[in-house]
């Protein structure tokens, strides 16, 4: 699939790739896969769900948020809520049928925003080592008085990641805007099903977290985990893709 592109008078044009459905998946909603921090739409689990999706004839889109992969932008001036805005964007303007959305690590937390957001289309949300509040984690238990000090006075602070060869820039701004999108200090109310796919080796984001997200939904018979014992954070043996695909297939059906 050929990259394409939304324009936006106001923000950067936001990169996507969208497969169109088949007869035989026509009913099903469309797939929308939400990444990463820093990572983007050429992924593997977003090429191996695009490759899943075809083979059933769901239609699907992967994107790249603002500043990520091939969308116009800088990384560094993004927040939560750009991004936020951003699949919002995608969703209204792209899509604008029912969607299931498939949100990884940060795309978790940006797949549970926009759910509460768009009700009317997003039917059902399967959580990838889902990561809201994450933001504020790396504020609270990560950074010492020295990187406090250091955010207030140039406004970032740049941390090594296991993920790049070069460090990670939290801003001042993604610290303070994750702070108005935390979610886990109150109900999230949603009405969907919500799939909370975790990795007991993941450390990055604590399992115990996936039951917090769980039960902060009011109807508790909406969400469920799946842990998975050997599973990192990355979750992407085949082994974890086939269980998360398995999740959007029974989402879908």
């Amino acid at each position: 699939m050929s990259i394409k592109y939304i324009e936006r008078n106001d923000k950067p044009r936001l990169a996507y790739r969208k497969l169109e459905a088949g007869k035989e998946g026509a009913a099903r909603p469309t797939l929308l896969f939400c990444g990463g921090f820093r990572s983007d739409m050429e992924g593997t689990k977003a090429q191996f769900l695009e490759n899943e999706c075809k083979a059933r004839g769901q239609a699907y889109i992967r994107f790249d948020y603002s500043g990520h992969g091939a969308s116009d932008g800088l990384f560094n001036e993004g927040t939560i809520g750009d991004w936020k805005d951003d699949t919002l964007a995608i969703i209204d303007q792209v899509i604008a049928e029912p969607v299931i959305i498939a949100g990884s690590s940060m795309g978790g937390w940006i797949g549970l925003l926009a759910a509460l957001e768009r009700p009317d289309l997003v039917k059902g949300l399967v959580g990838i080592a889902a990561a809201p509040d994450f933001t504020r984690e790396i504020y609270e238990e990560h950074f010492d008085d020295g990187h406090r000090a250091l955010l207030e006075k140039q406004g970032y602070v740049d941390i090594p990641s296991d993920y790049s060869d070069e460090p990670y820039r939290i801003t001042k701004a993604l610290i303070d805007d994750g702070a108005r999108h935390c979610l886990l200090d109150n109900e999230i109310a949603l009405t969907i099903p919500v799939r909370l796919v975790q990795g007991m080796q993941d450390t990055d984001v604590p399992w115990q977290k996936a039951y917090r997200i769980k039960n902060a939904i009011p109807d508790a018979s909406l969400g469920e985990v799946l842990l998975v014992e050997s599973g990192d954070h990355r979750l992407s043996r085949p082994e974890d893709l086939e269980l998360l695909d398995q999740q959007i297939q029974d989402l879908s059906s």
